[in-house]
């Protein structure tokens, strides 16, 4: 299943369910005029509207997510790199780590990562 697109007022809402699911709709409202400064409309009709995409369900008042935050982080990233960068995550990463002084932790970290993925795929 694809992950549908959120957009960024809806991404940073989702934040907060995420964080307080399963959660009532009430509370949800409560949380997003403290958080974002939201309207009880605006809350509601973000609700229905991502309900409507399958981004989140509502049921008897209790909203709970239908998508991880990490599914949507990885669309993004993934929707971010091919567009900017033809698909190439090297190209990415170089650009990334021209702009940015990284760390030797950032880097044994990164190294990490690319390792566990590496015999992952050796053992998969």
């Amino acid at each position: 299943m694809e992950t549908p697109k959120i957009y960024e007022s809806e991404y940073r809402f989702c934040l907060i369910l995420w964080a307080h699911e399963p959660v009532k709709s009430k509370e949800l409202v409560r949380l997003c005029k403290e958080q974002l400064g939201w309207k009880s409309t605006t809350t509601y009709t973000v609700i229905k509207r991502l309900s409507e995409r399958g981004v989140l369900k509502n049921e008897n008042t209790v909203v709970t997510s239908l998508v991880s935050k990490d599914a949507v982080q990885a669309a993004e990233l993934d929707e971010f790199v091919e567009k900017t960068f033809e698909g190439s995550l090297p190209a990415f990463v170089a650009a990334f780590t021209k702009r940015k002084d990284i760390t030797k932790a950032e880097i044994d970290s990164l190294q990490a990562m690319i390792d566990r993925y590496r015999e992952e795929e050796d053992h998969g």
